[in-house]
C-alpha cells in the first residue's frame, strides 16, 4: 500500500485562496494559520502525511520545524525559497511506497517536481477538493445530530451537549 505525502507551498496557496488572500492582507500570520487548520482538516479526512513549507524571506531567521495539529510546518532558512525546500523533500521523501503530491500554482516548480516523480496538485485544485471535504465533514456532522437521541423535556443545546459528556465519561 501506498503512503500519500502532501507537500504544500504555504504562501503560494494562501495567493490563490480568495478567503487567505484576504486575511494575509489583514495579517499575514492569520492567513498562515488558518491555512495550518484547513491542512489538519485535510489531513484528518484523507490520512496522507502533509507537511506545510514557508519561505523565509518572510520570517527571517534560522530554518524552523514544528508541529501544529499533528500537522509539520517548516518555515525554511533564510536564503532558502520553500520551492528549493519542497524539491529537496521530494528526493528525501520519494520511494517504492510512497507517493508525493506536491501542492502549488507555480508552473516551473509543478515542472520540476513532475520530473522527480511527484504529482502536481495546483492551488485551485487542492481548494476544489477542501471544499468537498467540507461538504462531508458538514454533512456527517449533520447525520449525528439527526441520530441524537430525542429527549421528551425539552433541553437547551447547552445542556444536552454536558449530559452526552457525562453520557460518554467525560468532564
Amino acid at each position: 500500500m501506498k503512503k500519500d505525502i502532501l507537500l504544500v507551498d504555504g504562501y503560494n496557496v494562501i495567493g490563490a485562496w480568495p478567503e487567505l488572500r484576504k486575511l494575509k492582507r489583514e495579517r499575514l500570520a492569520d492567513a498562515r494559520d488558518r491555512l495550518i487548520e484547513r491542512m489538519a482538516e485535510y489531513q484528518a479526512h484523507t490520512g496522507w502525511r502533509v507537511i506545510v513549507l514557508f519561505d523565509a524571506h518572510l520570517v527571517p531567521g534560522i530554518e524552523r520545524k514544528n508541529s501544529k495539529h499533528k500537522l509539520e510546518i517548516i518555515f525554511t532558512r533564510e536564503n532558502e525559497t520553500a520551492d528549493e525546500r519542497i524539491e529537496k523533500l521530494v528526493a528525501e521523501l520519494s520511494g517504492r511506497r510512497v507517493q508525493i503530491h506536491v501542492a502549488t500554482s507555480d508552473r516551473t516548480e509543478q515542472w520540476v517536481i513532475f520530473a522527480q516523480g511527484a504529482l502536481r496538485k495546483s492551488a485551485r485544485e487542492l481548494k476544489i477538493e477542501m471544499d468537498e471535504i467540507d461538504k462531508l465533514i458538514t454533512d456527517k456532522v449533520k447525520d449525528i445530530q439527526d441520530q441524537r437521541p430525542f429527549s421528551k423535556i425539552p433541553l437547551s443545546d447547552e445542556v444536552a451537549e454536558i449530559f452526552e459528556k457525562w453520557r460518554r465519561g467525560m468532564k
